[in-house]
């Protein structure tokens, strides 16, 4: 993939359920503010209400040129269509995520620490993710958080590759210009979508955040 866009708006099925709100609803809603990288993440859900779930979000991304991840599921990604996966450290390898997405899906990497953006780097991968940037409480990852100095080290090792860097965790509108200062290319945003219960204005708000 190229430069991707600053926002990359995650669909979690539990933040949405605490919420009141449907994941498919939030896709909508962020599609409407003018997020284009969306991930579904649904940790609790069967094979087959996953597979629904995202084919109808693939559905309506692609009606404006958006990009859908499905987390951790290939088998679910290829299934909706979705534009890739996105896997974590103990899921399968990003090797064996395209192997079943197929050859043209985004695949991407959640990282933690140095050693593991070492071996990603070695991987066949269209995007990696560092973090916790900040402390959050939406993902126990067992890490520290490794902050703007974090970001700007793994940014040092990402852009001679031209392999883009989402940063992940804890990361407000305040604090989004100065992660995409330390090298990020993108933000992922998790439970603030929902703030202030409208996800369309709140999408509008983070994009001319990093604009």
């Amino acid at each position: 993939m190229g430069r991707p866009p600053p926002l990359y708006a995650i669909c979690d099925t539990d933040v949405c359920r605490r919420a009141g709100w449907r994941v498919v609803d939030l896709a909508s809603a962020c599609l409407e503010g003018g997020a284009r990288f969306l991930q579904i993440r649904a940790k609790d859900l069967a094979g087959g209400a996953f597979l629904e779930t995202a084919a109808a979000v693939v559905e309506r991304a692609r009606a404006v040129g958006a990009l859908v991840v499905v987390n951790d599921r290939a088998d679910v990604a290829r299934l909706a269509r979705a534009g890739g996966v996105h896997v974590g450290q103990d899921d399968v390898s990003p090797e064996a995520a395209r192997k079943i997405a197929g050859d043209a899906a985004c695949v991407g990497l959640s990282t933690h620490t140095p050693a593991q953006l070492n071996e990603a780097l070695a991987s066949p991968l269209d995007y990696v993710a560092v973090g916790p940037v900040f402390a959050t409480s939406t993902k126990t990852t067992g890490f520290d958080p490794v902050g703007l100095a974090g970001v700007k080290a793994a940014a040092a090792r990402t852009s001679p590759r031209r392999l883009p860097l989402i940063a992940i965790g804890g990361i407000t509108l305040d604090r989004a210009g100065a992660v995409i200062a330390a090298g990020a290319d993108s933000v992922a945003v998790i439970s603030d979508l929902l703030t202030g219960g409208d996800p369309t204005a709140r999408v509008r708000a983070w994009l001319d955040a990093l604009s």
